[in-house]
């Protein structure tokens, strides 16, 4: 199943923008060709043109369709440092320190998504996961309605049953231990993660050790609360829970365990009760099952802004630029 042609091929057809703020990383430089190439959106740089410009030459690599943005230069950085000032005033910023943070390239860039320039921002190849978040968070916050920024991992699973099947994992990479409340922001923020990115109807099964009270333990409790908190919020997708694992996916076992369940053995999108589950249980289907994991997707900002490993490759890049694209059109 090539899923990943799939997304590039849709996000194509948005004619959307991103930002690479990282515009001195050669990887940035080589997927930023790509995406002129493959006209798959507009593409703003940031930094100094004439070295971003040398850094091309020297790698052969032309990105002579790109927008480049020098921050000092940039016509709206006074508008961009009272935004920022006026925000975080209250936790002792002063306009001085504002107009200095505006310039870094990861605020610069969150703000081009901000104030709508661009569609999405994508970094992470030289900065932290911590460094993009933070920029993220203290520039365009948590979506209304959430309080929780967590991740999910597209899992595409050759021959599940018969049939090659895509689920969706949360959360599997940003909150260590989720109170029920946040477990719900992480449901219904990969409910709308997979509804973006595939256009099918979320079945979101909240997993546990217990399915349906087979078992009583405090960590069975804290999924029900989140069941019961997802219902207070007449969420617009299915849900059951708690389901074990095999009780969510395998039709046979839904209908035995959980009978009448809308989601119970066709379950798409599996939601851990703990990173710790939910990054071993990823783990465990890429290798066990040899599924693809494409991921971490971020989720619950604003808008859309995805962090990639320090480690990422060029195809890296250019996939996850498809995936900010198509969340940016939720």
């Amino acid at each position: 199943m090539d899923i990943v042609q799939l997304f590039k091929d849709k996000a194509k057809a948005l004619k959307g923008s991103i930002v690479l703020p990282e515009a001195r990383d050669e990887r940035m430089l080589k997927a930023c060709e790509i995406i002129l190439n493959e006209d798959l959106a507009k593409v703003v740089l940031i930094g100094n043109g004439s070295e971003i410009n040398a850094d091309a030459e020297r790698l052969g690599v032309n990105i002579g369709g790109a927008d480049i943005i020098e921050p000092a230069d940039y016509a709206r950085l006074g508008e961009f440092a009272d935004f920022f000032y006026e925000k975080r005033k209250s936790k002792g910023v002063t306009l001085e320190q504002a107009k200095e943070i505006v310039q870094n390239p990861l605020f610069f860039g969150a703000l081009l998504v901000q104030f709508k320039v661009v569609n999405g921002m994508v970094a992470g190849a030289q900065n932290t996961t911590g460094d993009v978040l933070r920029a993220a968070l203290q520039v365009i916050g948590v979506k209304a309605g959430l309080k929780t920024v967590s991740s999910s991992f597209i899992m595409v699973t050759p021959n599940f049953m018969g049939e090659d099947k895509v689920f969706l994992f949360g959360d599997c990479a940003v909150v260590p231990d989720p109170t029920a409340e946040q477990l719900a922001d992480i449901a219904i923020s990969t409910a709308t993660t997979r509804s973006a990115l595939l256009g099918d109807e979320p079945k979101v099964a909240l997993l546990s050790f217990s399915t349906k009270g087979s078992a009583e333990h405090e960590l069975v409790d804290k999924v029900r609360e989140t069941c019961k908190i997802l219902s207070e919020r007449k969420v617009d997708f299915d849900y059951d829970g708690e389901l074990q694992a095999d009780a969510a996916i395998v039709p046979k076992v839904g209908a035995s365990k959980a009978p009448g369940s809308k989601v119970a053995g066709n379950a798409n999108v599996l939601i851990f009760p703990d990173l710790q589950a939910g990054n071993i249980g990823y783990k465990l289907v890429q290798r066990f099952a040899n599924a693809e994991a494409i991921g971490p997707i971020i989720q619950g900002l604003a808008a859309p802004v995805c962090d990639l490993s320090r480690g990422c490759s060029v195809d890296d890049i250019v996939n996850t630029i498809s995936l900010v694209l198509l969340i940016s059109q939720k």
